[in-house]
C-alpha cells in the first residue's frame, strides 16, 4: 500500500498516511481498518459529537506504545476543521485556553482517525454556534469495577440505577466502555453546570447505602475491591468521557459500545458484553443506534431533595 493516498471526503480532500501500519499489533488492525471503521460508524457516532470539543487519545505508534491525550487541535487541523476556544484554567499545559476540534461529520472523523486518534472523549455539555459553553445537557454515571468484580457486577447496579432513574422521569441509556466498565447516560435539561454533578451524587450514595455489599460512591482505592465505584465526578464540566462507538487503546480494537438493557440484564460474563470494532460493525443493521434518546432534548433534572 502507498505510504500516501490522496483521497476526497464529501467534498474535503485529504492526505492519507502510513495506511499499512499496525497500530493494535494483537489482531494485525491497521490504520486503514481503523479509518474505515470510524467511516462505516460515522452515521452513528457523529451525531453525538455534534457541537461537542474532542480531547482526542492518540496512538500514532499503536497502542503496545505509550500514546497521549491532546487537546490543543489547531497545530494539525485543516482549514475547514471548526475549532472552538475554550479556557482551560489549571491546564497541564499552563494555556489557559486550548482549541478544541469539533467532529461533526465523515470529513472530520477520517482527519482524526488518520492522526490515530483512537479515542475520542467528549464533555457533557455542548458549544453554541459562537463557541460559547450550554449549561449540560447530559447525564453520565461511569460504573468503574474494583478487580475481582467485572461488567457482570457493573450490570447489576446499571439495573437497580435505571430503576431510580427511571423513577425520576429520565430515561437512561447504556453503553460498556470499552475497557472494563460501562456507563449509563440520561438526556436531561438544567441551566446549572453543577447540578448533574449534585444530582448523581444523590443518587450514588443512595445506592451504596442500599446495596454495600457492592457499590461506592467515594473514589479512595482502598474502599474498591469488588465493588462497583460509581464515579459520578464525571459530570463535572471540566471532565469528558469516552464517546460511543468509539474504539479504544486495548489489546484488541474493543469499543465503547451502546447496548439493550435486555443485553444489560442478560449479562453472566464479561465476553457477553465485550465488542469489538468488527462486532460493532456487524450490529449495525441490527436495531439501529441505541443512544438516539440522547439527542433529544431530555426532562428537566429533580429539585434537590
Amino acid at each position: 500500500m502507498a505510504d500516501e493516498v490522496l483521497v476526497e471526503v464529501e467534498g474535503q480532500r485529504l492526505r492519507l498516511t502510513n495506511l499499512d501500519k499496525v497500530l493494535y499489533p494483537d489482531d494485525e488492525f491497521t490504520k486503514a481498518d481503523v479509518i474505515d471503521y470510524y467511516r462505516r460508524v460515522a452515521p452513528m457516532l457523529a451525531p453525538h459529537l455534534k457541537d461537542r470539543p474532542v480531547t482526542f487519545r492518540r496512538f500514532p505508534d499503536g497502542v503496545a506504545k505509550p500514546g497521549f491525550f491532546e487537546k490543543n487541535a489547531s497545530r494539525h487541523a485543516p482549514a475547514w476543521i471548526r475549532t472552538v476556544t475554550i479556557e482551560t484554567p489549571g491546564s497541564s499545559t499552563g494555556a489557559e485556553s486550548l482549541d478544541f476540534a469539533l467532529l461533526p461529520d465523515l470529513p472530520s472523523l477520517v482527519w482524526a482517525a488518520n492522526l490515530a486518534g483512537l479515542e475520542l472523549h467528549v464533555p457533557q455539555w455542548t458549544v453554541g454556534p459562537r463557541g460559547g459553553k450550554q449549561p449540560p445537557d447530559r447525564l453520565v454515571f461511569d460504573l468503574d469495577p474494583g478487580a475481582p468484580a467485572s461488567i457482570v457486577e457493573c450490570c447489576e447496579v446499571a439495573c437497580r440505577l435505571r430503576e431510580l432513574l427511571t423513577a425520576d422521569g429520565l430515561d437512561p441509556v447504556a453503553k460498556t466502555s470499552g475497557s472494563k466498565g460501562m456507563q449509563l447516560y440520561a438526556a436531561v435539561t438544567t441551566r446549572s453546570p453543577d447540578r448533574t454533578s449534585e444530582y448523581a451524587k444523590e443518587l450514588a450514595e443512595r445506592l451504596e447505602s442500599e446495596m454495600p455489599r457492592l457499590v461506592v460512591s467515594r473514589m479512595a482505592k482502598n474502599l474498591r475491591p469488588g465493588k462497583v465505584f460509581i464515579d459520578w465526578s464525571q459530570n463535572s464540566p471540566n471532565k469528558t468521557t469516552i464517546a460511543p462507538y468509539s474504539l479504544r487503546a486495548r489489546p484488541l480494537p474493543t469499543v465503547s459500545t451502546p447496548v439493550s438493557w435486555a443485553e444489560v440484564a442478560g449479562c453472566r460474563a464479561v465476553a457477553d458484553l465485550t465488542f469489538t470494532a468488527d462486532d460493532v460493525l456487524d450490529r449495525l443493521d441490527g436495531p439501529g443506534d441505541l443512544f438516539a434518546p440522547l439527542l433529544a432534548k431530555g426532562p428537566r433534572l429533580p429539585a434537590k431533595r
